[in-house]
């Protein structure tokens, strides 16, 4: 048979019991024990079930029975500590010399272990659920493109899985639920679930991760910057409380999309106060990779030799592609190293007019291929970069990522401005030991300046919108 002991867990005569039964087992080799510890604050319902399940009469820790695995039936109850001391004695001819200070000192340890091994617990259970993702706008191309990246493991893991919530207007309800069916018949082994939601109220419960996908349409003819900004100002005070009432409070948030992504970052922190701003960015990331891209075209090498390319400012705004800390890694010319040898791209690539059209002017080709992108290109930025979140960015390596800002760089403090950043530990670190040149500097003023308009014009409208001088924003 086996002997069932459960207790309070910081209760010293539930200990002393149950050190006794653990001598028992170990000299006699027929004797079994099972022990179910119970918090002391779950202790009284768990014992008034168990006596009513089973017919019995107790009321104190710990209980103790019997059950006889050979007969069935229901357990034999043998009481609490002293029905079980005068049991092993009678049977067994052995009792406890346990003193009271020790049985206190036990019980005390008891409950640690047991609190210990709850938590211990609960992060196993952590583990096993899923991580809920949604996606706003849920409709636009780059949403499609990003299921398969998110579901196949290469972005959290082979051991997480995720559950995927996709959030859009009524108006395309049927285009989500088709995605949701292609993704279904995919099978990925990672995907939990992926499910449609249109009803405002159900958006962001239990959220992880929110990827902000939401554009405004951009026709300079018919509207003007502050009309735009309203547009924008408008999406994120309807999502912004939201996330406050129903995400987790760990919640990342990720802006990505066409226009205006440091601005939807930036207001989803001003309306939404309860938010970690340092859980909020903004991707630059098609920038990045499309520079990458423009440099290893052009030096007939491939991309992932191209390192370190720094996307400053407002990023589907004015933003400034910085090649001066850009390397080259096994890029085939006079000089040879080994593989972690770097070459300064400046010292390449001496056409500073080729650099000019390509990077730095308002019609520059790069700027025209990132805005003209369907959707694979900004999909694969986001999963990067939550990549990067959750697992560390390359050691060694500069991402750029639209943060708040702090001072750093000289660029004023309370706007969301693009800069290079490290991921490590579940956490990014804006790398201010970099140098930067006097005209760098200068040219980050001129784009903080833009940023910071922005900003009072959002600010305005919100303080238009609410005239009373407690509800105003400042800045």
């Amino acid at each position: 048979g086996v002997a069932l002991f459960t207790g309070k867990a910081n209760c010293p005569y539930y200990a002393k019991a149950e050190l006794l039964a653990d001598y028992l087992q170990a000299n006699l080799p027929d004797f079994r024990v099972h022990k179910i510890t119970q918090h002391p604050d779950k202790w009284e319902q768990w014992l008034n079930d168990i006596c009513e399940r089973n017919g019995w009469e107790h009321q104190e820790s710990p209980v103790i029975w019997r059950e006889l695995l050979d007969r069935g039936g229901k357990g034999l109850l043998l009481g609490g500590v002293d029905d079980f001391l005068e049991y092993a004695q009678r049977y067994y001819g052995i009792t406890s010399m346990m003193l009271s200070e020790e049985m206190v000192d036990v019980a005390e340890e008891n409950l640690q272990a047991y609190i210990e091994t709850e938590k211990e617990e609960e992060e196993i259970k952590s583990l096993v659920k899923p991580l809920q993702i949604w996606i706003t706008s849920a409709s636009a191309p780059t949403c499609y493109q990003l299921i398969p990246l998110l579901a196949n493991g290469e972005v959290f893991g082979m051991t997480t899985e995720i559950s995927i919530h996709l959030l859009d207007t009524d108006q395309f309800k049927e285009v989500l639920c088709g995605i949701v069916m292609e993704a279904e018949d995919m099978a990925f082994p990672l995907l939990r679930s992926i499910s449609v939601h249109t009803k405002r109220d159900e958006a962001f419960i239990q959220a992880d991760i929110i990827i902000v996908l939401d554009d405004v349409l951009l026709n300079h003819e018919d509207q003007s910057l502050e009309n735009y900004i309203r547009k924008v100002s408008d999406i994120c005070q309807v999502y912004a409380p939201l996330i406050e009432k129903n995400a987790k409070s760990e919640v990342k948030v990720i802006s990505s999309g066409k226009t205006f992504v440091n601005l939807k970052a930036m207001m989803i922190m001003t309306y939404g106060l309860s938010i970690k701003t340092e859980n909020v960015i903004a991707i630059a990331t098609p920038w990045e990779s499309a520079a990458k891209a423009t440099l290893a075209r052009k030096l007939n090498m491939n991309t992932a030799g191209v390192k370190d390319v720094i996307v400053w400012g407002n990023i589907t705004g004015c933003n400034y592609i910085d090649l001066s800390h850009a390397k080259l890694y096994g890029y085939d010319c006079a000089i040879w190293g080994p593989a972690n040898f770097p070459r300064p791209v400046l010292n390449i690539i001496y056409d500073s007019e080729w650099i000019h059209s390509e990077f730095l002017s308002e019609q520059s080709s790069l700027s025209s291929r990132v805005s003209n992108c369907v959707g694979m290109l900004p999909a694969h930025a986001v999963a990067t970069v939550l990549r990067y979140w959750y697992h560390g960015s390359p050691p060694g390596e500069i991402v750029s990522v639209g943060v708040l800002t702090e001072g750093q760089f000289c660029v004023p403090e309370g706007i969301v401005f693009s800069m290079p950043v490290r991921f490590q530990k579940g956490n990014w670190k804006v790398m201010t030991e970099l140098e930067i040149s006097e005209t760098t500097q200068e040219v980050l003023r001129r784009l903080a300046h833009e940023l910071v308009q922005e900003k009072l014009i959002a600010l305005k409208e919100i303080n238009e919108m609410c005239p009373y001088g407690d509800d105003k924003i400042t800045s």
